[in-house]
């Protein structure tokens, strides 16, 4: 792989605002626009990045595919997790108003949007990352 300092300066300045930025869209997504959909995608992008200016080895070693699968496990966990506990307390599947916590009926849907809105935005990020990692690591070995 050929080395090009500038490529990877700019990576290394632009990879913690992409990861921002993505945080902010998924943070922000119950309210406005954006979501954990869009968020994980513009998160994993940043990985993405950085493993086409470094090169996959590189990039593997700063994010291993057992975080990867922990990670996307967990968004799901926490996903239907919330979901399940809505069902719990007498609710339908992720049916905020349901929860018996010590908030207001929006205060409540607003929260657990915004975990649900996490949960799917770690998932959409492990995964995209493990794609990439997967579709560089076939065409690094042909």
């Amino acid at each position: 792989m050929k080395e090009d300092v500038v490529i990877r300066t700019v990576t290394r300045m632009i990879v913690p605002f992409i990861q921002l930025f993505g945080l902010y869209v998924i943070l922000h997504g119950a309210s406005s626009a954006g979501g954990g959909f869009q968020g994980g995608v513009i998160f994993a992008s940043a990985f993405i990045l950085y493993g086409i200016a470094f090169g996959i080895t590189e990039a593997r070693k700063r994010i291993y595919e057992k975080i990867t699968t922990v990670a996307a496990s967990l968004g799901v966990y926490i996903f239907a997790g919330i979901g399940l506990l809505a069902i719990l307390f007498g609710g339908n599947f992720l049916g905020y108003s349901a929860l018996p916590l010590p908030l207001p009926g929006p205060e409540i849907r607003g929260l657990m949007a915004e975990f649900v809105e996490i949960g799917i935005g770690i998932t959409v990020m492990a995964v995209m990352t493990s794609i990439f990692y997967d579709m560089a690591s076939k065409e690094e070995v042909e």
